[in-house]
């Protein structure tokens, strides 16, 4: 099969992004990047690489994630490996990393990312400030493992991934926290439907219609924060309000909400000041 017959299966994969995930899955079995598909139409695949296309191709439409099929997924400026310990790591979350840029935080600056999964976030924020102590925190030791091999392939040095629960691993205090934690209600219907099936439920719900992890990291983040110290939050479309309200509540200032890259609210932070 040529490179330009196996573009053409897109129009038979059950899928939402059809095109886009055969493309992937081509640069994945040839080892080549998207230039080459349109550069060499006529490249004849081996038969190893067709049948490990066409393997592909079937579970995709059985709903198994594009993430999960190459091992990998793309976030901010490099790739990282993934797996099914942990969520797959969403572009609307650059936009945690990107606010955490422009905070007037000090050079040598102490970080942490809580519930860091595949280390997207803080490796994101230990590359881009490589004079900063970066730790991250994940309960799962499966997801940590992989978090640590994403550190050491992307040569974050200043990046140390510490197992346990939210805070319980930490003994220091931090200019800055950052988390994508489980926001989404059990009972939402939405975890039925797309990539989320195959993703941990651990890492996805949270009690209290998907706040309960929220609340108690905006409890517990003053006990581990430097005065002027910032905590910023992920979480759903329709949680802006709630979380920024508990924040005031427990005394954070400059509480802002940052809108993701669909426009919906997804981010929201605040200052310590005491």
């Amino acid at each position: 099969m040529r490179i330009d017959e196996a573009l053409a299966k897109s129009s038979e994969l059950k899928s939402d992004s059809a095109r886009v995930d055969v493309e992937h899955f081509l640069c994945f079995v040839l080892q080549k990047d998207p230039s080459y598909l349109r550069t060499w139409p006529e490249k004849e695949l081996t038969s190893e690489q067709l049948s490990q296309f066409e393997s592909m191709l079937v579970k995709r439409s059985q709903g198994v994630p594009v993430a999960h099929l190459t091992g990998r997924r793309g976030f901010w400026s490099f790739d990282l490996e993934v797996n099914e310990h942990t969520l797959i790591p969403r572009p609307d979350t650059e936009t945690l990393v990107e606010w955490a840029l422009e905070l007037p935080l000090k050079s040598q600056s102490l970080a942490v990312d809580l519930g860091t999964g595949t280390g997207a976030i803080a490796i994101a924020l230990a590359l881009e400030n490589p004079a900063w102590r970066m730790d991250a925190v994940e309960f799962v030791e499966p997801a940590a493992d992989l978090a640590r091999r994403n550190a050491t392939r992307l040569r974050a040095s200043n990046l140390k991934v510490l197992t346990g629960s939210w805070f319980e691993p930490l003994t220091e205090k931090y200019d800055l926290i950052v988390s994508n934690p489980p926001y989404i209600d059990p009972i939402d219907p939405h975890l039925m439907l797309g990539d989320v099936r195959f993703e941990p439920l651990s890492a996805l719900t949270a009690e209290d219609e998907g706040l309960a992890d929220l609340v108690y990291i905006i409890d517990k983040a003053p006990a581990y924060l430097n005065p002027d110290g910032w905590l910023l939050l992920e979480h759903g479309y329709d949680q802006a309000e709630q979380v920024a309200n508990k924040l005031k509540q427990v005394g954070f200032e400059q509480v802002e909400t940052r809108q993701d890259f669909g426009g919906n609210p997804r981010i929201t932070g605040g200052c310590w000041r005491v």
